[in-house]
């Protein structure tokens, strides 16, 4: 009888796998439900004895089985170049494993790293997280090594691992590939954290959109809880607010509080959960983990990338490109590279106008800046950041002030209300963009009343008004109390500076 390997990622069901599946279940044919290789323009992908055809629909599966549909193979699926030119570690066994199947994750290399982590001891384990070099791969950036160990030394009762797993930018899904995909991954480099830090009790915090991965990771933990005890592990469920991504709306909602952030200090390695010391990191970072804890990671972990920027991202081709996907590689990569060579350009064969790195509160890069090298310092040489790793491809049908003022719409329907700049300073951007792009402001009626002595009641130009969404940026970057409202200028200006004439303006007529 032969066998067929269809992924069962969300992506994939949704491009139609399920039906895929049942077509050569129909046949008489074994299918085999693995995780998804990452090549969504190709789901769902049909795989025969490693060689794959897709996106395949039930009326070619037929043909498929009878070794024809020759338009649709892409022959053997593990050297694809799209695959054949990745560094995938932590999605090593993206494509080839059963996400639910233990022998399947054991025999892959699985628990080697927490193996090793229980006999080196918590203190070794934490040297070689320093030496690795993993950074957050959350947003921030900041190294993971040093969060553990300050979370070993504070003192507790108690201690946690919380894992954010509220992926909420805009073309970002490689945390939900991880917990669909290869779950045991995730709760295995909890379960090493967990060790290293004294942590008793750990949180996957998953956003209620994510259905498929609530599942599976809920089934994962059962599987795997004796592998992993005494740690312990659940999932709780969040509703999908934006702002709940940031480390501290995560752990008001964690306590079942509303999802504000917290002012910083404390932080939450000295004072986080429940008011105890706990590391909060996101899906991708704790990925990475059995593999800098299995033999010699650490090192080659180091090797990697670019600067500061060490090892691997997972980044996520999306947007108006013709081969979107997931695409690992190391720090150094360009974006020109990413969307022309691997990405294939846009889907709608138009130019590339702009690309959007790190989600909605991402600038967007010029095609000018296209050859600055990912990497954190290199990005943020740039007024950018490369946040999660999502970048989204616009081609030059794209209208840059609508997505300017999307970006301060975005954070006013999503602020938590908490600080100023970002309650109040988005609903502001929204009106200053609107003027700009209404060609200026008339003093309105109040502001004319001789009683209004101290307002100005003269007309505001233009170049007024770009004077005072610069001036409101600033204040929301530095004075809000998180990247909610401290990131929201990126997309903001760099659509301004980079697209002048999109909001009616000249080039002299915005600073540089």
């Amino acid at each position: 009888m032969s066998t067929v390997r269809i992924s069962d990622d969300a992506v994939a069901r949704a491009c139609g796998a399920d039906r895929v599946s049942d077509a050569f279940a129909k046949l008489g044919w074994t299918v085999e439900r693995v995780s998804s290789w990452g090549m969504h323009w190709l789901e769902p992908l049909a795989e025969v004895n490693g060689v794959g055809w897709g996106p395949v629909t039930p009326d070619r599966v037929a043909e498929i089985a009878e070794g024809g549909a020759d338009d649709l193979c892409i022959g053997p699926v593990a050297v694809h170049p799209f695959i054949a030119s990745q560094q995938r570690l932590t999605f090593a066994r993206a494509g080839k494993t059963r996400p639910l199947s233990l022998d399947d994750y054991a025999n892959s290399g699985g628990w080697a790293g927490l193996d090793r982590a229980r006999a080196i001891g918590s203190e070794q384990v934490l040297a070689e997280m320093a030496q690795s070099g993993l950074r957050g791969r959350g947003g921030a950036g900041f190294p993971a090594g040093i969060k553990w160990q300050t979370v070993a030394k504070a003192p507790g009762d108690r201690k946690y691992v919380v894992c954010n797993a509220d992926e909420g930018d805009s073309g970002t899904f490689a945390d939900r590939m991880v917990m669909e995909g290869d779950p045991f991954a995730l709760i295995e480099g909890m379960a090493i954290c967990a060790h290293a830090v004294g942590a008793g009790q750990g949180y996957v915090y998953l956003r209620s959109e994510y259905p498929d991965a609530i599942a599976k990771m809920n089934a994962a933990i059962d599987l795997a809880a004796e592998r992993i005890a005494p740690f312990r592990m659940e999932v709780r469920v969040g509703a999908g607010a934006y702002v709940c991504g940031e480390e501290t709306s995560l752990l008001n909602s964690l306590e079942g509080k509303r999802g504000e952030v917290r002012a910083k200090p404390p932080l939450p390695a000295i004072a986080g959960l429940f008011g105890q010391p706990t590391v909060v990191n996101n899906v991708l970072t704790l990925a990475a983990v059995p593999h800098i804890l299995a033999e010699g990671g650490a090192a080659h972990y180091d090797a990697l990338g670019l600067g500061r920027s060490k090892g691997t991202m997972p980044i996520q081709i999306a947007g108006n490109v013709r081969h979107g996907g997931l695409y690992e590689t190391a720090f150094g990569v360009t974006l020109r590279e990413l969307v022309y060579d691997i990405g294939g350009g846009t889907a709608s064969g138009r130019p590339v106008k702009a690309v959007q790195v790190g989600g909605p509160l991402g600038a967007y890069l010029h095609p000018d800046q296209f050859d600055i090298a990912f990497g954190y310092e290199e990005y943020a040489g740039a007024d950018a950041l490369i946040g999660h790793g999502g970048i989204v491809v616009f081609d030059d049908s794209a209208d840059m002030a609508a997505m300017a003022r999307f970006a301060m719409e975005f954070c006013a329907a999503e602020s938590c209300g908490k600080c100023t700049p970002c309650r109040i300073g988005s609903v502001r951007g929204m009106e200053i963009i609107e003027r700009i792009l209404a060609g200026g402001r008339k003093a309105d009626a109040v502001e004319v009343l001789p009683q209004m002595h101290n307002v100005r009641d003269a007309d505001r130009s233009l170049e007024d008004q770009v004077a005072l969404l610069e001036d409101l940026c600033e204040t929301m970057k530095f004075g809000s109390l998180c990247a909610l409202g401290g990131f929201t200028p990126y997309p903001v200006l760099s659509a301004l500076r980079h697209w002048p004439e999109d909001f009616g303006l000249t080039k002299q007529a915005v600073p540089a």
